[in-house]
């Protein structure tokens, strides 16, 4: 029997947040796949996670005023599309936004985009690993969420 390589693929993205008065809220992506997730892509040729990870956040979602906060490091996953068997690398990062309506870009397949408390972005996501990136990114901003509500 003969073994078939799987190709291997990067992209980048991030979980971008809002700081408010009622608490944090997460800006996810229902794609055309049927999932919610957070925005994401392909690096284009040359291009460094942490500008494609901006790049298709503002892509996808029209909201393009990012501080950049944390790494989250990468999840990996296997899919097999058209035959072709896929090993997936997604390099994701943490990100606070004030300002912009979300709109998604329907020409990719994004169908909506939507503020989340955590426990609804948490039971909105269907993979694992997408959650443990949920999980990571609330802990990281729990401090930077509740300094900035002390404040307003």
């Amino acid at each position: 029997m003969t073994s078939r390589r799987a190709r291997s693929e990067t992209s980048a993205g991030g979980v971008v947040v809002r700081c408010t008065s009622d608490g944090p809220r997460y800006l996810l992506i229902w794609d055309g796949h049927r999932n919610w997730g957070f925005p994401k892509g392909h690096l284009e040729n040359g291009e460094a996670p942490e500008a494609a990870a901006r790049r298709e956040i503002a892509e996808e979602t029209g909201v393009d005023d990012l501080t950049e906060h944390h790494p989250l490091g990468a999840i990996d996953w296997h899919f097999r599309h058209r035959g072709q068997l896929i090993h997936k690398t997604c390099h994701y990062f943490l990100y606070t936004s004030v300002r912009g309506d979300p709109r998604p870009q329907r020409s990719e397949g994004i169908r909506a985009c939507e503020w989340c408390e955590y426990e609804d972005a948490l039971r909105k996501l269907r993979f694992e690993n997408a959650r443990q990136i949920l999980t990571q990114a609330s802990a990281l901003l729990a401090d930077t969420c509740a300094d900035q509500a002390g404040a307003s």
